[in-house]
């Protein structure tokens, strides 16, 4: 955790992103309803990484930690949904 001591989050804060993780959440129930072919894969996922990332950086405080550690982060997942998506592709073209 950040040495500068603790934070107070607001309600609000938590309120809005429950009501943004559930629009994601119809977002993608809407969206599975749609053929995208090759796309289906990486609309999943870009959704479901927008709602982890909401989650991680409100929900477990990383937007009040040092850059370093949210750009290390971001790399993970980036690179988490490209193998992803990577093997989804190859089952898909098999």
């Amino acid at each position: 955790m950040s040495e500068s001591g603790g934070h107070i989050v607001p309600y609000r804060t938590f309120v809005l992103t429950w009501v943004v993780l559930l629009v994601l959440t119809a977002i993608t129930v809407g969206a599975s309803y749609f053929d995208f072919g090759v796309l289906n894969v990486w609309i999943a996922l870009g959704i479901a990484s927008a709602k982890a990332g909401l989650v991680i950086f409100i929900f477990m405080h990383l937007k009040y930690e040092r850059l370093y550690y949210r750009v290390y982060l971001f790399i993970a997942l980036v690179i988490l949904a490209i193998f992803i998506g990577l093997t989804f592709a190859d089952v898909y073209y098999r």
